[in-house]
């Protein structure tokens, strides 16, 4: 579990394919205090640890994670927001996140607004019952709050520090995101479906 504050940026150092698995070599501030088998949230994906050398952390993402997420996508030089799990004594600064990337999506638009940012993002349409209006949302496992929310998008408001402290200092307009949606609004839905 986690909360959506991103803690520290890291850059993807080497990739290696084995089958339909990719392993990844990422260079961070916090790779040195990871310990084997703990579970950090990689641009909101959670990912098991499997090696720690020095600054550096391995992590392997199987086909159902580099399907379902942004990870198929990164390349040598890629940056990426880091978090460790949630303890039970911190503050929940943010909003419960899982690090189960539920889609894609992509960013559509970037303002400078002169001392903030704004930034949309389009999605599928499959997904439009599970994000409302100044309702949590996880991209790239940083915890924001969607507003202009459509059918098929939403808009974000970016602090500066939260934009200088995670990788959307480097999106680009039509870069690909991870989108995890609020999980109460996801047990609702169900409860909703099945209640038919």
């Amino acid at each position: 579990m986690f909360t959506g504050i991103i803690e520290a940026i890291g850059k993807v150092t080497s990739i290696a394919e084995d089958g339909t698995n990719k392993t990844f070599w990422i260079e961070s501030p916090l790779s040195s205090s990871f310990k084997i088998d703990q579970s950090i949230a990689h641009n909101g994906v959670c990912l098991t640890i499997e090696e720690v050398a020095e600054n550096r952390h391995r992590a392997t993402a199987v086909a159902e994670t580099l399907e379902k997420t942004s990870l198929a996508h990164w390349k040598e030089g890629h940056i990426i927001n880091l978090e460790r799990s949630l303890l039970p004594t911190n503050r929940l600064d943010g909003h419960f996140v899982q690090g189960h990337v539920d889609t894609t999506g992509i960013c559509e638009k970037i303002k400078n607004k002169t001392g903030s940012y704004e930034i949309e993002f389009s999605f599928s349409k499959k997904f439009a019952a599970l994000i409302i209006e100044k309702g949590s949302i996880c991209v790239d496992g940083i915890s924001l709050t969607a507003w202009d929310v459509k059918k098929d998008s939403f808009k974000v408001a970016i602090i500066p520090y939260t934009f200088t402290h995670t990788n959307l200092e480097h999106i680009k307009e039509g870069d690909s995101v991870n989108l995890e949606f609020d999980l109460i609004g996801k047990y609702i839905l169900r409860k909703l479906s099945l209640d038919k």
